[in-house]
């Protein structure tokens, strides 16, 4: 793990944002994606972080100059879908490209009376907390000679649909939580508020075929070589949110759900 980072004070300043009332600020009603990233771009900016901004499509959203960590923001109206998110360009991970990913999810008011609302709550996680894997390399590919003529190209663009800290643990909602490897070094002014476990499951998706003529999505897998693998994590709270906040939620793992049957029309 990394001897520093940006984490703590980054989280810090955001919620610190958040008990000072630093609103959100929507410059119109087209803007669905980039409110809360400018909202978090403002806390980078308060702690004198030097970074990169990403493009529309990069990853992730900001790059730390200084110190090999990045962060990807994702906004979510509540109430609202909460439980998953798209992700449109790469799928979650913990390392890419050699930096440290961190994963900040915030949540506003899903009907604000204005440009201008509330932060509602907040969880900074370690991208490993929704995968582990590092290995796998996000391309879209295509395939040419489609339809009658053969002049139409079929582009494979990928959309992975990833699990949410809300959805895959209780006590994180109303709270301000960061959730972060079992090993990374954590100083005594953090409070620790749960242990969470992370089981890699018994297959891997390793490939997938589309039949068109029956709509048809099959999924290719391999046995697992980690199955079963545990990965802890710590949820932690500021020592001094408690009587900021009120009583501490624990945050515990929800219930593993049977995994879904891979192949099938989708």
């Amino acid at each position: 793990m990394p001897a520093t980072t940006t984490v703590f004070d980054l989280f810090k300043k955001c919620v610190n944002a958040i008990r000072d009332g630093k609103l959100i600020h929507r410059e119109s009603q087209r803007d669905k994606e980039f409110h809360f990233q400018n909202w978090f771009q403002d806390r980078i900016a308060e702690a004198e972080f030097e970074y990169e901004c990403g493009g529309r499509n990069s990853y992730p959203d900001f790059r730390i100059v200084k110190l090999t960590e990045g962060y990807e923001i994702k906004a979510l109206a509540y109430p609202g879908r909460e439980v998953n998110y798209d992700c449109n360009s790469q799928v979650p991970t913990g390392q890419h490209n050699g930096r440290t990913i961190f994963y900040v999810f915030g949540r506003y008011p899903a009907q604000p009376d204005g440009d201008r609302y509330p932060v509602l709550d907040l969880v900074i996680c370690h991208g490993d907390f929704l995968n582990a894997d590092h290995e796998y390399v996000h391309e879209n590919k295509n395939v040419k000679g489609f339809g009658s003529y053969g002049d139409i190209m079929i582009r494979d663009r990928k959309m992975y649909v990833a699990p949410t800290p809300f959805g895959l643990a209780t006590g994180a909602a109303h709270h301000h939580t960061l959730i972060l490897p079992k090993s990374f070094p954590v100083m005594s002014e953090w409070r620790k508020v749960g242990t969470l476990i992370r089981r890699e499951a018994d297959t891997l998706i390793v490939g997938y075929s589309f039949d068109l003529t029956t709509n048809q999505l099959i999924a290719r897998t391999i046995p697992n070589p980690g199955a079963g693998r545990e990965h802890a994590f710590f949820a932690w709270r500021m020592t001094e949110s408690r009587k900021a906040v009120g009583p501490d939620d624990p945050v515990k793992m929800r219930p593993e759900k049977a995994p879904r049957k891979s192949g099938g029309r989708q």
